[in-house]
């Protein structure tokens, strides 16, 4: 239990550090990075949330099918 919470702070300080030498580096105004990212951002979001509603369709189905009764 400790390894894992040792390793998943690790990921989350080299993703923060990551973020920020990128945002340091980065060759495009800040107005326009920040612009792009939420953009990027909300597409993510966007297609999580598609991904969600068609797994949940798809385990419906699935659930019903395995509640309705059996034929003989």
């Amino acid at each position: 239990m400790r390894r894992m919470f040792g390793f998943l702070i690790g990921i989350l300080v080299g993703s923060l550090v990551g973020a920020t030498v990128a945002l340091l580096l980065a060759p495009e105004s800040g107005e326009n990075l920040r612009g792009q990212l939420r953009d990027r951002g909300q597409n993510f979001l966007s297609d999580i949330r598609h991904s969600a509603d068609a797994r949940r369709i798809e385990l419906r189905g699935r659930l019903e099918s395995l509640r309705a009764p059996r034929e003989m």
